[in-house]
């Protein structure tokens, strides 16, 4: 039904119907009403793909935006959330990421991105504040933009809208309980009348990331919210690798992601880059959803700070005179026992570290002395299959460390009967035949990610590191990047059941090494099989003391 505007009384008069049908255009095409708030010497363009993202994020019911680096997704959404705000008097929106601190930086950085490319946006803020753990920009209309978690620290929040940034490290269950809830209360228009509007997209949450894992919870979304919009559901997902914003001249350039693509595991670029989600699908070595759920630790610790503290080394040995092949491995796991029962509460990855492949043995010997001198582990377990019986050899004798000049005593084994070069040597070192014990091997770290025994360091982004280390230039950011790729590692491999029932793993992607994987389940076995409190008594058969009476002559 049209509506007669010269019926409504209104202090814009006669030109009320040209300013509904502008307030409906800028709506409708947030881009174009930024290309009217830039400045007049101001040569920032939008490109095809942003525009197309923007009025995505404006008109449908969610957007999933699976986008790489440079394609300038979290640019796009705030801007679109700048004009939702202007247009759409006391609304109140947020933006959210993985913790409230990520959600801030976000919001800090494009806020003076968007006052430089739209300088005319300034004269709509009234107010912004931006601390390191709240970030808030509030309108001349009474609309407010702010910033919340991934966590359920957001639980009882409402705002009528929200943006969540790095979606694909929710899990469906913070997400339906803490997220999805912000959005319950739709807004009431501003006036006497004070409805909700049927044709406003309240309750509206939209999705921007790089690709993750398949199999995971975000995956499954994604899958789900592409079917809806074949389905003509009110939602969209949009899609694309490195090449789209290379094309516009965003980013790094072609020649540079180029030389990432070589330098970068095939897994980091193929979900940084590529835009595709990776890892299997079909029989994983272990849900991804749960082994997320393992990434809790917030600080590694490089040295042990009390000496009745409990650790345990892991070692993958590797040889080669190529850079690229595989490199040994180290990690090195903390134990936390309940003090009531001597249980074993949490097996803590504290620490990863890999070990340059062109060294020679006694060189790899003296680093993981180096390594055992900082935590006094109670255990060193070392692969002893193959060229790992070099590496046994060399720490069964006196070392010195070739940087430092350090010198290590000679360690002995307790499974072997390998002779040590000293006679009084401690009995440190595990020497582990993994072929003999794979299945139990595999089972033992099964078990531990599906029961949250296993702990690993959180993941932090590139920036967040850095900050830290601005801040503070003794922290060591090298435990954080090899726990990612500890990560890619793990999520790479697929369950393969052997001819003889035996259980072994399989890589999805053959360029992608397991070594740290490998350090990881040596130490978890020894620790499940040797360290635990819980001993197993052998069962004694009932009649075994039944005697019969002696008959009698």
């Amino acid at each position: 039904m049209a509506i007669d505007y010269s019926q409504i009384h209104s202090k814009f008069g006669d030109s009320l119907e040209n300013y509904v049908a502008f307030a409906s255009y800028c709506r409708w095409m947030p881009d174009a009403f930024l290309d009217l708030c830039k400045g007049p010497n101001n040569g920032f363009k939008l490109d095809l793909d942003e525009r197309i993202l923007m009025r995505s994020l404006a008109r449908f019911f969610s957007t999933y935006g699976c986008l790489p680096r440079g394609a300038a997704k979290s640019f796009s959404e705030q801007a679109v959330q700048y004009v939702l705000a202007i247009w759409y008097p006391g609304i109140t929106l947020a933006v959210t990421a993985q913790t409230k601190e990520n959600a801030v930086k976000i919001m800090k950085d494009k806020y003076d991105e968007l006052m430089r490319a739209y300088p005319l946006l300034s004269n709509e803020i009234s107010k912004h504040s931006f601390t390191r753990n709240e970030a808030l920009v509030v309108f001349k209309n009474g609309s407010r933009l702010d910033a919340l978690a991934n966590a359920q620290s957001s639980k009882g929040q409402r705002r009528k809208r929200i943006n969540v940034e790095e979606s694909v490290l929710v899990d469906t269950l913070t997400f339906q309980d803490a997220i999805e809830p912000i959005v319950e209360v739709p807004r009431y228009t501003v006036g006497k009348l004070g409805v909700v509007d049927p044709c406003e997209l309240n309750q509206q949450i939209n999705f921007l990331s790089t690709p993750g894992w398949r199999s995971s919870d975000e995956w499954r979304h994604s899958i789900q919210m592409y079917q809806d919009m074949v389905d003509l559901k009110g939602k969209m997902v949009i899609g694309a690798d490195w090449l789209l914003p290379c094309w516009y001249g965003r980013g790094s350039s072609k020649p540079q992601i180029l030389e990432k693509r070589r330098n970068m595991s095939p897994i980091a670029f193929a979900q940084n880059y590529g835009g595709t989600w990776t890892g299997s699908s079909d029989n994983a070595l272990i849900d991804i959803n749960r082994f997320l759920a393992c990434r809790k630790l917030d600080k590694a610790i490089m040295q042990t700070e009390n000496a009745a503290d409990e650790y345990y080394m892991g070692v993958d040995v590797a040889r080669s005179q190529k850079t690229n092949n595989n490199q040994s491995s180290i990690v090195v796991a903390k134990v936390d026992r309940d003090h009531a029962t001597n249980r074993i509460k949490h097996v803590d990855i504290v620490n990863v570290m890999t070990v340059p492949n062109i060294l020679n043995f006694t060189a790899q010997a003296a680093i993981i002395k180096r390594m055992a001198a900082k935590y006094n582990p109670k255990m060193v377990i070392c692969d002893g299959n193959g060229l790992g019986s070099g590496l046994i050899d060399k720490l069964l004798e006196n070392n010195v460390d070739p940087v430092t000049q350090q010198k290590y005593e000679a360690w002995d084994t307790v499974n072997t009967t390998n002779q040590s070069e000293s006679r009084n040597a401690p009995k440190c070192l595990y020497d582990i035949k993994a072929q003999g014990v794979q299945s139990r091997i595999i089972t033992d770290f099964i078990n531990m990610v599906d029961s949250g025994t296993l702990r690993l360091l959180c993941k932090k982004e590139e920036a967040e590191l850095y900050n830290e280390w601005q801040s503070d230039n003794n922290f060591d950011i090298t435990p954080y990047v090899q726990t990612d790729l500890l990560f890619d590692e793990v999520a790479n491999l697929k369950l393969k059941y052997q001819p003889s029932g035996a259980l072994s793993v399989e890589k999805v992607v053959r360029q992608l090494d397991k070594d740290r994987f490998s350090a990881l389940v040596y130490v978890l076995y020894y620790i499940s099989e040797y360290a635990s409190a819980l001993t197993v008594k052998k069962s004694v058969p009932i009649d075994f003391f039944a005697f019969r009476a002696p008959k009698i002559k």
